[in-house]
């Protein structure tokens, strides 16, 4: 059939489906869009076609929009994939910060921008940078380090080898990451007779690639030897389906269970067995689990330096088994790796240990540092008498109210940590801290993807004033599309956590807190005011039993309802280990001498392999 570039590729996503819980569904439900002339007259026009199809939600911002479509990447556990597409130029840029989150989150986000004329005739165009010595270059160009699949059509019929490179780039969990195509503008008005094949219905499914039995043999091996065995688990799990192979696996032989930020709610929080948060966002319990254990188990986890302690928190001589369907993650640190899927592996490792279990004196021990965990929790998260509202307060209210279907959901700032600890999951794949690449701005944009894919559940953002500031728009997109949200917006007076990180590193408080800064007219904002204009619903509270109130008010609203306060800049969940960030050696401070020679102290303990 004769179509332009830019019909057969919305030709195409239409064609794929997927399997969800019994039901096929559409692999790629529906499409971000903001149009500029890079992507309006001929794309747009294919999409407008198509409407019924592939539905369009327009965005507001396109680093919003396509943060939108991770936060629904994430909430649906990469089973299903939105599209975003922009024009050429700073709409194209915008993405590579979503690109970066997709990227460094391991989620599946199909991103399609408008690129300049491969004729290059009518150069240089509106929005065209140009690169003197190398006329190939544009801006589409930087989301190649931001990237697993990268393209640019040069030609109509290359979109018959490229889009089903880029579908089964972002299936395979040992690859899932972005795609990129960049669409120069003639290109996509240009049209082919395409073969009726390429647009037959394909139903996809995710592959689930079995461990080696090798592999399997010595990881085995490796853990009926433990004394302290150990699992962390991290967003793997999720993505998997593997939680209740998980619990399983932790209750058929006595192994205490921590958890990434990334695999939080894998396990219930009132499980026994659950440990509770490891890392520098971490408890002091499951921290000291970390330090002791001789065989961790790391299942479907990065191992970033939140979850390792800069590779501080274990012993040095700890034996690490790697489960991850990417190879790269599974031999990190000389670990055993264990190549494959996260809910087969605990499958088919379960036979190969059988009789084996941890001492009840290693679990007994995880048991009393779980008990004064969640006793030190509940006693910060208390409503206090005194003082300003702190964050372990305001997480400690919704964790009180919260059901087991609702979705908890932050980035950045100084929320994961407070969350991290605070949210005490009742119910499964309920909470969503996106702390791969720390994005401020992400919470409300990425919440209002999560609505998408999850129209029954509550969800709640957790947001600090900073982050708001970055990027609120999607306030507006939820109240247009009708994805209801419930949105804290905690007021601390700036950047408060990176003055926190400022000043115990031994530095001034300086340019992180609005007081410390040198604007000279302070006005603080009426988060309130502002999320109203933008047709929320909203008020401001001055204490935890105002918020507790407000919560239920939100809860019972039919719109997106904002609750503002002011937060203590101060008052921080403690917990947490080591650290390493860049500390001058040599400064005017002595606070700052002082803080170096901490640091190196710190790093003596690092697993270097």
């Amino acid at each position: 059939m004769k179509l332009t570039t830019a019909q057969a590729i919305v030709k195409y996503l239409i064609a794929q489906r997927t399997v969800i819980d019994g039901r096929e569904v559409p692999l790629f439900p529906g499409v971000f869009a903001i149009f500029g002339h890079g992507n309006v007259t001929c794309l747009g026009h294919a999409l407008e076609e198509e409407r019924d199809a592939l539905p369009v939600w327009r965005g507001q911002n396109e680093q919003g929009m396509a943060l939108a479509a991770v936060g629904y990447a994430k909430a649906m556990r990469r089973r299903q994939i939105m599209v975003a597409t922009s024009s050429i130029g700073p709409g194209a840029t915008n993405m590579i910060t979503a690109a970066g989150v997709a990227m460094s989150n391991r989620l599946p986000v199909l991103l399609i921008a408008g690129e300049t004329f491969q004729s290059r005739i009518p150069d240089p165009v509106l929005q065209q940078v140009e690169h003197f010595g190398d006329p190939t270059i544009t801006v589409n160009d930087g989301f190649k380090s931001v990237s697993r699949y990268w393209d640019r059509i040069t030609r109509p019929e290359q979109v018959i080898h490229s889009l089903p490179h880029a579908v089964a780039t972002m299936l395979d969990p040992a690859t899932c990451g972005p795609a990129f195509l960049a669409l120069p503008q003639d290109v996509q008005a240009e049209a082919y007779d395409y073969p009726d094949d390429f647009f037959e219905v394909q139903v996809r499914e995710v592959p689930r690639p079995r461990a080696d039995l090798g592999q399997l043999q010595r990881a085995a091996a490796a853990i009926r030897g433990a004394e302290r065995p150990l699992v962390i688990c991290g967003g793997g799990v999720h993505y998997s389906g593997a939680e209740a192979e998980l619990q399983a696996f932790a209750e058929a032989f006595n192994v205490p269970v921590v958890e990434t930020v990334a695999g939080k709610a894998s396990l219930l929080a009132s499980h026994p067995l659950n440990a509770g948060p490891v890392g520098v966002t971490g408890c002091e319990g499951a921290n000291d689990l970390a330090a002791a254990a001789d065989v961790v188990i790391a299942v479907g986890t990065r191992l970033q330096d939140f979850t390792t302690g800069s590779w501080t928190g274990f012993d040095p001589s700890a034996r690490f088994v790697g489960i991850n369907a990417a190879g790269f993650d599974a031999i990190k640190h000389s670990s055993l790796p264990v190549v494959g899927d996260a809910r087969e592996a605990l499958r088919e490792l379960t036979p190969m240990l059988a009789g084996w279990a941890g001492p009840d004196d290693w679990t007994d021990r995880a048991a009393r540092n779980t008990q004064g965990y969640h006793a030190y929790i509940d006693k910060i998260a208390a409503p206090a008498e005194t003082g300003p509202i702190t964050y372990a307060q305001v997480v400690g209210a919704i964790d009180r109210l919260a059901t087991p279907t609702d979705y908890a959901l932050t980035a950045a700032g100084g929320f994961p940590g407070e969350l991290n600890n605070g949210w005490r999951a009742k119910g499964l794949d309920s909470f969503d801290a996106e702390y791969g690449f720390s994005c401020m701005g992400y919470e409300i944009a990425g919440a209002w993807g999560a609505k998408m894919a999850m129209p029954d559940r509550e969800v709640i953002v957790f947001v600090g004033d900073g982050s708001y500031l970055m990027m609120n728009s999607d306030l507006y997109s939820s109240v247009l599309s009708g994805h209801k949200l419930i949105v804290l917006v905690c007021d601390n007076g700036g950047y408060a956590v990176i003055n926190r990180l400022q000043v115990n590193q031994g530095g001034a408080s300086y340019n992180n807190l609005l007081a410390d800064t040198n604007h000279e007219n302070l006005v603080y904002v009426d988060f309130a005011a502002h999320a109203a204009a933008m047709g929320c619903l909203s008020e401001t509270i001055t204490s935890v039993d105002e918020l507790e109130q407000a919560f239920e008010r939100a809860r019972a609203a039919d719109r997106t309802y904002v609750i503002a306060m002011n937060v203590s800049a101060y008052d921080w969940t403690e917990g947490g280990n080591f650290w390493e960030v860049g500390v001058p050696e040599v400064s005017n401070r002595e606070s700052v001498l002082q803080a170096h020679e901490n640091v190196a102290l710190g790093k003596q303990s690092q697993r270097l392999v």
